[in-house]
C-alpha cells in the first residue's frame, strides 16, 4: 500500500519533525510505501531534502497518478485524509486513520 502526502504538508504549519515521525512510522512500522505528490518536484524536493525528509520517503510523484492513501488538504480522491498540517497535537490521529485506510 502507498501512503500519498501532498507536497503543500511538508511546509509550515506543518512541525517538520513531526512530518518525520508520521513518515518514519508509517515506513518502518505500517510497512507502506511513503511518496510525496508534487507538481513542482524540484522545489519540494529541495525544500525536504535540506532538512533530511526524504529518509522514509520513496519518491516524489504526480498528483493522481498513484492509488493509495492520501494526506492532503482537500479531498480529490477516495481514502484521502484530510487536515491542514502535520503537527504533534494530530500525529497520531492521523496515524491511526493512515492505519485504518490501509489495512
Amino acid at each position: 500500500m502507498t501512503l500519498l502526502i501532498r507536497d503543500q504538508l511538508t511546509c509550515p504549519p506543518t512541525w517538520f519533525l513531526s512530518y518525520r515521525d508520521l513518515t518514519l512510522y508509517c515506513a518502518v512500522m505500517l510497512k507502506l510505501d511513503v511518496v510525496l505528490e508534487s507538481a513542482d518536484p524540484d522545489l519540494y524536493y529541495r525544500w525536504v531534502r535540506q532538512r533530511g525528509g526524504m529518509d522514509f520517503v520513496q519518491d516524489i510523484v504526480r498528483p493522481g497518478s498513484e492509488r493509495g492513501v492520501h494526506l492532503d488538504l482537500e479531498r480529490h480522491f477516495a481514502n484521502t485524509i484530510v487536515t491542514d498540517r502535520i503537527a504533534p497535537e494530530n500525529v497520531h490521529r492521523l496515524i491511526a486513520r493512515i492505519r485504518s485506510l490501509a489495512a
